[in-house]
Order: C-alpha cells, then structure tokens, then sequence
C-alpha cells in the first residue's frame, strides 16, 4: 500500500503484469483550465494543468496511461474511467479500442445537484464514468438500492415468471396458487447514481480541486472487488480512491505527478475520514421543512422556498436583486418575525426585505413603526378573513 510520485506513463511500468484487480481514474478532462483551490483553513493551495497542445495530443497520452492499466489488470479485473463532456465521446472510442467492445460493461451517470450561476444553455449536472472489463471473466458484485416508494407489496413478496409471450407475470404452482418469492434485498443498482457532490463544509473535503466524494469511490469499489483485493489509482489526486479502498479493507497504490497531492493523500490516509451524505439518509423531503400553506405562500409571490434558514423563507428576485421573504409563524408577534428577518437578511447583505402577516394581533398597533426596509404583506387568507369580519360588522351595524 503505497502512495508514488511522479508520471503515471513511467511508474506504471514498475507495477507486474496481471497484478491489480481494480483500476479507478480520474483523469484530466480535457478542460483546457488551470484548476486551482484554496484549502478550508486558507493556509495551503492546490492546483494542476488541464491545458493540451490538441485533443490528438490528449488522446495519445491517455492511450499510453490505458495500455499500461490493462497490461497491470487480472483477467479478472476492471477499469473504471471518470470523465466529463470534454472528451468522453473521445475516450469512448479510445478504450473500445484498447480493451475492445465486447469487453464494455456500464455508462455510469453519476448525477448530483450543484449550484451554479445561469448561462445560455443547459445546467452540467453529471458526469460519465465508463466500466470496462480486461476479459469476459470478471468480478462483479450486485449491489442493491431500495425500492421504490410506488412498488406494489405483492411485486416484493412474489415470485415472477415469464408466460408463452415473454410477459413477466406472478408464478403459479400446479394447483394454481401463487409461489412466495425469495428473500428479495431490494432493486439491483442501475447505472444511474445520485450521490450528492461534496459540500464547502463536509469534513472529508480538504481544498483540492475535482475531489470526489468517498462515497462515490466506495460504491466502485464495492462492485469490483472483494476484501484484500488491490486498487490503482494513476491519478490519484487528493487519495479519495485510496482512503475508500482503505476504509473497505483493499490494499492500494497511488500516483500522481504533484508531490502536493501525494503529501496531501499520505496525510488523508493517516486518519481517512468519510462524510455521511444526510440527504441520502433522509432522502430530499427530510429537508423539506415547510408546510404546503407556507408554500402556497412564497408561490403566490413567485418566490423561490429555502429549507435550511431560520430567519428567511425564501427569496424574491426584481430587477436582479434578491429580496428575502418571511411568513411569521403561529409562535411569533409580528416585531419578533421582523427581528429574525433583519438579522437574517443582513448576514446576506440584503437591504429590501418582505414580511408576510399571517395573524391580527390585539397590540398590533405597538409594532406599527415605520420600517422603510420591511415590507409587510398580509397573507390572502388573513386578507379573506378580514374582510369577512368587516362585512359580518357591517351587516350588524346595518341590523341595530
């Protein structure tokens, strides 16, 4: 288990042949960028080149990088090929070539939401990993996810056949009656993984630039490989492949060109830490705090909803400009839903500031001061109600 300085190309020819059960990459991606990132603590920088001469130049230096891996690979072994819409339509074509087409297995979509300023043209929320086996003789590991929330009980306790026209059906024994299926660990994993990508504030996040989360690494690892096996990851990177590998109890090697980056995985591996994705324990509606009054709400306002704030509800955009939104809760006097929306509005620098009403109050009259940054709104129920009250009062008035 080692970490190694130095081009891939060149140390890669010290590994025996037939040696590696699993190979990770990810590679430059042909961005024609500098990539460079600034750690959390601001104390240290990490950077590298994905700058090339011409997508010819790229691609002959992937061929040697990919005739190497599969000369290292088992018989037994897989690679696993991380790219983007740069060049994967170019290393499509490059790995047929190498390991042949009948050796492709998956188009891995790893999906994740990311936040993003607007553009012409459509949001990059995924990229491709390619899996491809040495021979037709490799190790695979079915993983399972969890059903979904719409499958029918009967589809998870019954077994399933094929009739006369290839329908899937229940089975039936001879009598009739319909057969128990087996145990059943949920659905086999598809190639299309949402897993989300890694926040400015996760703990295993360390400021390098393209880092991946651990529990994508994991997953890959998982599939092609059983405990003790070895992982080889030719760019290596932050040593997010190593610390998965190591944490699942493979053994692994490392390199990459920066003596940063290898300083940087050695020090990862020393206390490998993995952070735990809360929205794939608790799926996205844990996060969904508001109720669909609440909603309607901000709806009515063409406002955009924010879960995860306590003194802004949402957000209203005019002219550009970003103007928090508040619903003053059932717990709360229409000054306190005011205090909590300035002081939350002003940590975002926002100076324009909506506040909807949703309750009278008999002291209504003592918060009534002028506030030219808080425009408060009655919610259109208390506005209905309101109304109402006065006509009920009209109406008695009229009587007397």
């Amino acid at each position: 288990m080692t970490v190694l300085c130095g081009d891939c190309r060149i140390v890669l020819q010290s590994i025996n042949d037939s040696s590696i059960d699993l190979v990770y990459m990810d590679p430059p991606f042909f961005t024609q960028k500098t990539h460079a990132l600034v750690n959390r603590d601001g104390n240290a920088s990490y950077s590298f080149e994905d700058t090339w001469e011409s997508i010819e130049t790229y691609l002959a230096f992937m061929r040697e990088v990919l005739i190497q891996c599969k000369r290292v690979l088992k018989d037994t072994g897989s690679i696993f090929v991380h790219c983007d819409r740069s060049a994967s339509h170019h290393l499509r074509v490059l790995l047929d070539q190498i390991f042949g087409p009948e050796h492709f297995q998956s188009e891995i979509i790893w999906t994740y939401r990311r936040w993003s300023n607007s553009k012409k043209g459509l949001l990059p929320a995924h990229q491709t990993i390619y899996f491809y086996s040495k021979t037709e003789n490799f190790k695979f590991n079915v993983l399972f996810t969890d059903y979904s929330p719409t499958t029918n009980i009967d589809q998870i306790l019954q077994a399933r056949a094929r009739n006369e026209k290839g329908k899937s059906v229940y089975r039936r024994d001879q009598h009739g009656n319909i057969v128990a299926g087996k145990e059943k660990k949920g659905v086999p994993l598809s190639d299309v993984w949402y897993i989300p990508f890694l926040n400015p504030k996760a703990k295993e996040r360390v400021g390098y630039p393209t880092q991946k989360p651990v529990l994508l690494l994991e997953r890959i690892i998982k599939i092609a490989t059983d405990s003790g096996d070895s992982v080889l990851d030719p760019f290596c990177g932050s040593g997010t492949t190593l610390v998965a590998a190591k944490l699942l109890g493979r053994t692994y090697i490392g390199i990459d060109i920066s003596r940063e980056a290898v300083s940087l995985s050695e020090e990862r591996l020393r206390q490998p830490i993995k952070s735990e994705s809360q929205l794939l324990v608790v799926g996205e509606e844990g996060f969904r705090m508001k109720s669909n009054y609440e909603r309607n709400l901000l709806k009515a306002l063409d406002a955009v909803p924010v879960e995860r704030n306590s003194g802004i509800d949402g957000f209203l955009f005019i002219d550009e400009q970003p103007i928090p939104v508040r619903i003053q809760k059932d717990d709360e006097d229409i000054a306190t839903a005011r205090q909590k929306l300035k002081a939350a509005s002003r940590a975002k620098q926002c100076s324009s500031m909506i506040l909807i009403r949703t309750k009278t109050e008999n002291n209504l009259c003592l918060f009534e001061t002028e506030d030219d940054d808080v425009l408060v709104i009655d919610a259109y129920d208390l506005i209905i109600r309101s109304w109402l009250h006065k006509r009920k009062y009209r109406k008695k008035t009229t009587v007397s």
